[in-house]
């Protein structure tokens, strides 16, 4: 039997279908409607920038570091251009056979292996490292030819730091590296805006001037947007905005005068600070041995880097600002003003001085038990008495002792533009009790004062704080943070800005009693300990020999220096200011294990004197006399400043450094006579 549809049912079941199907594709073109208008009016902006991005690479534009130069314009730290071979780890299969392919194209030394190694452990996976830098043309053309080889291997044309004159002045102008992880996770908490600065950027200043004032010569980094293709090959650049290079950093100190004096010290250890009392400008910075900083800016490699930390004469120690030695009789001069800033001694009061200091039962010696006889204090400071010392320090007391010393910088941070610097050990009752454990040890025994009063005992300070001590009392009591650099030049302006430093407020000292400390330490180079060093000196100047000892001695036990292991001996130092009545030269000096401070010291303190205040360079007979520790007073024929030369410096490719025609003038001679010496 046929079945009969009903079609009126069949048809409102076909138009139910229509409409759905109308109504899923209305529905579908009102979400791809919604979605465009989203697209496309919402977020247009946001969308249309990471298109913009996606085609558009910013690429940051590393700038040119600033130059590092002396108070006369020679260049102390430079740059130069050289092509690198680096590799992305993250882009390579196998990055040491890939480094045995180079090897083949391009000399690969094991100390470029070795500093591409310690660099990877160092660096993200994703960061270029190089494996050769300072590639010839030869060596660009040969990898060039064969550059699809090598995936994640490209060539970079980069800057790279440069010190002309090798180990001179290193310990002042330091030196720059790779930044580290370290470092980069100390760069993360700074501003965004100083960030963005240092994208793109290598190295960092990491000792030294290059230390502490990198912002001023990093310089501001520029950016460059280039078009790219899809596969992120640069197609053309649409535009730039270009680096703006580093600042020039001038110091105060005279490189030739530096030069002199490291040839004045040779192959033994020491330091030497001098300071201009007027201002604080540092005009000598020396610590001795010195290291070549050019050694790690490329990373030092570890044969080199075993050499320097394993010398037992410590190169990489600043000695004239982390250095801390027992002053010695060089600490007399202050003993004696805080006598009478206390009141505690008259400048007249005098005693017998037989070599030898009683106290509870133990005898404190002169050297050789040196007799000096009826001692005032003028004499005792001429004659470096002992005994005067010790029975003064015993009636000052090691507090009075502390608050005494203390303003003047001993055992305090001075504040120089340089970071690293330590505070040394100025004792007191309070520095015992905090600084042991045990009960007996907390306790100060009084026997314990009395070694003070010579320098010796606790007391250990660094150069720069016996510089900057003697800078504050030969001035009547004008202080001053030490500062190495004088100005800062803008490169694009080449306006000036003096840095100044920042001056102190002035100790209350009666001009009657420094006077009193000048007029006896001009006595030491008239008729004292020094009096060999300074015949024929046509300037009158201030000084005191320091013996200090490097190791103590056992009770009874005798000191003779050539029974001794050369590092257990004696330091030599001497402390010098001039001219006596108005001093624009305050300076310390002390070389190591030398022995006593009129045959070692003293000699290099008078030739940076006659050097700054006459324009008188040392023969070369002379030089080497002080070399070898036999200085006196000058011999041979001294010569003009201005007309000795500079010390050979050389680029990066060996070639000589040209000069500046103001590099001949001695820092005498600078026009600006509010800082020159």
């Amino acid at each position: 039997m046929t079945e009969i549809k009903n079609l009126k049912q069949e048809l409102g079941r076909f138009r139910a279908r229509v409409w759905a199907a109308v109504g899923f594709v209305l529905f579908c073109f009102a979400l791809l409607v919604s979605r465009l208008l989203v697209l496309q009016v919402s977020r247009h902006d946001e969308l249309s920038t990471q298109a913009e991005n996606n085609r558009i690479a910013v690429v940051p534009i590393v700038p040119n570091r600033g130059l590092i130069v002396d108070r006369n314009g020679v260049v102390l730290a430079n740059n130069y251009s050289a092509y690198t071979l680096e590799i992305t780890p993250s882009k390579v299969d196998n990055v040491e056979a890939t480094i045995d392919e180079l090897a083949k194209i391009v000399e690969v030394a094991p100390r470029d292996r070795r500093r591409f190694k310690r660099l990877r452990e160092e660096s993200k996976s994703f960061e270029s490292i190089p494996i050769r830098t300072r590639l010839t043309d030869t060596e660009v053309a040969r990898f060039t030819a064969q550059r699809f080889r090598f995936p994640g291997v490209d060539i970079q044309a980069r800057l790279f730091r440069h010190y002309p004159y090798g180990e001179l002045a290193s310990h002042v102008l330091g030196y720059i590296g790779r930044i580290n992880i370290k470092e980069k996770e100390a760069i993360e908490d700074w501003p965004e805006e100083e960030q963005a600065n240092y994208r793109g950027t290598d190295y960092i200043g990491k000792l030294g001037i290059e230390q502490n004032y990198e912002r001023e010569l990093h310089g501001l980094t520029g950016v460059e947007e280039v078009e790219t293709s899809a596969g992120g090959r640069a197609v053309r650049r649409l535009r730039s905005r270009p680096p703006t290079p580093g600042n020039t950093v001038h110091m105060a100190i005279d490189i030739k005068l530096q030069a002199l004096i490291e040839r004045l010290y040779g192959t033994r250890r020491g330091a030497l600070v001098a300071i201009d009392p007027r201002n604080g400008e540092v005009l000598a910075f020396v610590s001795k041995p010195t290291f070549d900083p050019n050694l790690f800016v490329d990373g030092i490699d570890s044969e080199n880097w075993k050499e320097l930390n394993e010398s037992p004469d410590k190169p990489l120690l600043n000695r004239a600002l982390r250095g801390t030695y027992p002053p010695g009789s060089t600490f007399k001069p202050f003993m004696a003003l805080a006598a009478l800033n206390t009141g505690k001694r008259s400048a007249t009061m005098s005693m017998y001085d037989s070599g030898v200091f009683m106290f509870g039962g133990h005898k404190f010696r002169s050297p050789e038990n040196e007799q000096t006889g009826m001692v005032d204090m003028r004499r005792a400071i001429v004659k470096s008495s002992n005994v005067y010392f010790y029975s003064l320090a015993n009636e000052l007391g090691v507090d009075l002792i502390h608050s005494q010393m203390s303003p003047l910088g001993f055992g305090r941070l001075t504040g120089i533009d340089l970071k690293g610097e330590v505070t040394g050990l100025l004792p007191s009752t309070d520095w015992k009790r905090r600084a042991y454990k045990k009960p007996e040890q907390r306790r100060w025994y009084a026997g314990e004062t009395i070694s003070l009063g010579i320098g010796q005992g606790y007391n250990s300070f660094t150069m720069l704080q016996m510089a900057s001590a003697l800078s504050t009392m030969v001035s009547d009591g004008r202080r001053y943070e030490p500062r190495l650099v004088r100005e800062i030049e803008d490169v694009l302006t080449r306006e000036k800005r003096v840095v100044s430093s920042q001056a102190l407020v002035p100790l209350a000292f009666k001009p009657e009693h420094t006077a009193f400390i000048r007029e006896a330490m001009h006595g030491v180079t008239q008729e004292g300990t020094s009096t060999r060093v300074f015949l024929g000196a046509t300037y009158a100047s201030g000084g005191k020999t320091g013996t200090a000892q490097a190791v103590g001695l056992k009770k009874n036990e005798k000191y003779v220096a050539s029974r001794m292991d050369e590092y257990q001996r004696d330091h030599s130092l001497y402390e010098a200011f001039a001219p006596v009545d108005q001093p624009r030269i305050a300076l310390t000096v002390i070389v190591e294990n030398a022995g006593f401070g009129a045959e070692a010291a003293a000699p290099i303190a008078r030739r940076v004197l006659d050097y700054l205040l006459l324009g008188q360079y040392p023969s070369e007979e002379d030089i080497e006399a002080v070399r070898q520790g036999k200085g006196g007073p000058p011999i041979g024929v001294p010569r003009k400043v201005a007309e000795v030369s500079m010390p050979h410096g050389q680029d990066a490719f060996g070639g000589d450094v040209p000069l500046p025609a103001s590099a001949s003038a001695p820092a005498a001679a600078s026009s600006s006579p509010a800082s020159a010496p």
